[in-house]
């Protein structure tokens, strides 16, 4: 049922560069301290679906810089630096914070907020083909990056708001079946080793 859905809504879909649709920023340098007020977000907060994971703790004062440089609900972070070249998006509803220089911070344009949702364009970042065509351009050899010209130059497709749903919906079902297979194949694992100890014993 999925498949068609797609298969039959994804034809209308409007195609464009994402620097047409959103604006670029580098994130911020800054110190961090044992106990702030701001978060200061890096790549080690996320897994590779771009999902929180662990606890934020604020690790920056407030200041005029920090404020300066808060993200806003919707904002799409995207690591630039290193292997793991994922995007994740930032909600209202967790801790401020600002980006480290590991991340790029996508805006989207006023014209465009109604027509891309932000989890949506995070999704087609991290489509295989979306990371096929950054990584090939990524330059460096010890420290491997995406410049922000090259992510400017992503070709983003953009289908109306209710398959990019449905879209999102069958990537969190996906999501929530390979970590339940996971869970499944570590318990197993234990159950054998188990079965083995108590064998030799």
């Amino acid at each position: 049922m999925y498949s068609n859905y797609l298969e039959i809504n994804f034809v209308s879909k409007l195609k464009t560069l994402l620097r047409h649709i959103a604006t670029i920023q580098t994130g911020t340098f800054a110190k961090t301290v044992s106990q702030g007020e701001i978060v200061y977000l890096q790549a080690k907060h996320f897994n590779e679906y771009g999902q929180l994971n662990s606890v934020l703790q604020p690790d920056l004062k407030a200041n005029n810089s920090t404020q300066k440089h808060l993200l806003k609900d919707g904002d799409v972070l995207f690591a630039a630096k290193g292997t793991k070249n994922f995007a994740a998006w930032y909600e209202s509803q967790n801790q401020p914070a600002v980006a480290s220089t590991t991340f790029f911070v996508i805006h989207l344009q006023e014209d465009f907020i109604n027509k891309i949702l932000p989890e949506f364009l995070v999704w087609f970042i991290n489509h295989p083909s979306s990371q096929k065509f950054l990584k090939e351009r990524a330059i460096g050899t010890s420290i491997v990056s995406i410049s922000k010209s090259v992510l400017e130059e992503l070709e983003i497709s953009i289908p109306d708001l209710q398959t990019q749903k449905v879209i999102l919906e069958i990537t969190q079902l996906r999501n929530k079946e390979k970590l339940l297979r996971n869970k499944i194949e570590d318990l197993r694992e234990k159950q054998i080793q188990q079965q083995i100890i108590n064998g030799i014993k």
